[in-house]
C-alpha cells in the first residue's frame, strides 16, 4: 500500500503524520509542488514483458502526460534482486541529491521509497505498483530501492538522464529506510 510519512528533521524516528489514503497523499504532496497519481494499464502485463509491451499498456496515460508536460522520451527501468552489479548505483541514490530537471517515475511493478527534503520536513513517499510521482527540478531528495531491490518503472523526461547533484548533507542516513 502506498503511503506518505511526514517527519520534522529534528525527529527522524517519529513521523508527524502517516497517510495511506490516496486522496490525502495527493493533497499533501500537491501543497509541496509534487504530483502523485495512479495509472491503470489498458491490458495485463505478463511477467517478463518486453519494454514495448509495457509502454503500450500505458500508452494513453503516457501520451497524455507527454503532451501536457512536453516530455520527449519514455524509458523502462528494470531493477531486480539479481542485479548485484548495480549495488553501487543503488547505494548512490541513498544520499541526498537533486536533479536539474523535473523527475517523473511510474511504478509498473515493485516499489521504492522517495524521501523529499522540503524546508524543515522530510516527506517519505512509498511508491508501489501503479503509482506515478513527479518531483520538481532542484528538490532535494533520496531514493531507497531496499536491500532486495525489485521494481519496473517508467521514466519520462525531456533529455537523457542528468547527473544527480549531491548536496553533501548527511540527512538521509538519519531517516528510516525501505524495509524488505
Amino acid at each position: 500500500m502506498s503511503s506518505l510519512s511526514v517527519y520534522h528533521v529534528s525527529t527522524p524516528d517519529l513521523p508527524n503524520k502517516v497517510l495511506t489514503h490516496f486522496e490525502d497523499i495527493v493533497a499533501t504532496l500537491a501543497e509541496q509542488g509534487v504530483r502523485f497519481d495512479r495509472w491503470q494499464p489498458a491490458a495485463s502485463i505478463p511477467p517478463g514483458a518486453r519494454q514495448e509491451d509495457i509502454i503500450a499498456a500505458y500508452s494513453h496515460s503516457i501520451d497524455a502526460l507527454m503532451t501536457e508536460r512536453g516530455y520527449a522520451s519514455v524509458q523502462v527501468m528494470r531493477v531486480t534482486r539479481e542485479d548485484r552489479q548495480d549495488a553501487e548505483l543503488h547505494a548512490r541514490f541513498l544520499d541526498e541529491h537533486s536533479q536539474a530537471e523535473e523527475e517523473v517515475r511510474f511504478f509498473v511493478a515493485g516499489r521504492g521509497l522517495f524521501a523529499l527534503h522540503i524546508d524543515d520536513y522530510v516527506y517519505a513517499v512509498l511508491c508501489e505498483k501503479n503509482d506515478l510521482i513527479t518531483l520538481p527540478a532542484g528538490m532535494p531528495r533520496w531514493f531507497d530501492m531496499g536491500e532486495q531491490p525489485h521494481f519496473i518503472a517508467l521514466r519520462l523526461a525531456n533529455a537523457e538522464c542528468a547527473d544527480a547533484q549531491f548536496t553533501g548533507n548527511d540527512i538521509a542516513g538519519r531517516f528510516p529506510r525501505l524495509e524488505d
